[in-house]
C-alpha cells in the first residue's frame, strides 16, 4: 500500500496495490498492521457506514465535538471530491484544508483523524461512500461547519451536471445551518 502525506501531517492518502489480469482484479482495502504503521498509533474502528448520494450533493463539513470520530473513507461507486479541515485550535494547520478526488476507479482512501471536519461533493452521476469510524455517532454531539466558509476558502471543483449552477450544491437542511469556523465549537 502506498501512503502519501498531505500538507496537513495527520491526514493521509492510502492507495492499495491492485493486482489485475484478464479475470478481473484484487486488492487489499484494509490491513490493520499497515494502517497502524502509517498512522503511528493503534486505531480501533467500531462501525462501518455507507451512503449513496446523487450528483451535486454536498455533505458536510461534519464532526463530533464530543467523542470525535476518526474516519477511513473511500468510494466504492462513482467519484467525489473529499475534504478534510483541521479544527484543532492549537494546531499550526488550524483552518487549513486538504481535498482529494476519491473514486471507485482510483481506489484511494483518506484518513480523517479525530479533530477534523469532513465533507464531500459528488462529482459523478451518483456515488457510494464507505467509511470506517473510531467512535459511534452521537446526534447530540454532531456539528457542521459551512462548506463555503469565507475563512477556510475551500476550492470545490465544478460539477458537470444539468442542475442549475446558480442553485449551488444540494445540501441537507442540517448542512444549510452550518456555522462559520470562527463561530463553531472546535477542539
Amino acid at each position: 500500500m502506498k501512503i502519501t502525506l498531505t500538507r496537513i501531517p495527520d491526514v493521509l492518502i492510502l492507495e492499495p496495490k491492485i493486482y489485475g489480469d484478464n479475470r478481473g482484479l484484487f486488492f487489499e482495502s484494509y490491513n490493520q498492521q499497515r494502517f497502524t504503521e502509517a498512522v503511528g498509533r493503534e486505531i480501533n474502528f467500531v462501525q462501518d457506514n455507507e451512503s449513496m448520494s446523487k450528483q451535486a450533493v454536498l455533505r458536510g463539513l461534519h464532526y463530533q465535538v464530543v467523542k470525535p470520530q476518526g474516519k477511513l473513507v473511500r468510494v466504492t461507486e462513482g467519484e467525489v471530491f473529499d475534504v478534510v479541515v483541521d479544527i484543532r485550535r492549537r494546531s499550526p494547520t488550524f483552518g487549513q484544508w486538504v481535498g482529494e478526488r476519491l473514486s471507485a476507479e482510483n481506489k484511494k482512501q483518506l484518513w480523517v483523524p479525530e479533530g477534523f471536519a469532513h465533507g464531500f461533493l459528488v462529482l459523478s452521476e451518483q456515488a457510494r461512500f464507505h467509511y470506517k469510524v473510531t467512535d459511534y455517532w452521537y446526534q447530540e454531539h454532531e456539528r457542521c461547519i459551512r462548506f463555503d466558509d469565507s475563512e477556510i476558502k475551500i476550492q470545490w471543483p465544478t460539477v458537470p451536471y444539468e442542475f442549475p449552477i446558480a442553485l449551488g450544491p444540494m445540501l441537507s437542511e442540517k448542512d444549510k445551518q452550518g456555522l462559520s469556523l470562527m463561530n463553531a465549537e472546535t477542539f
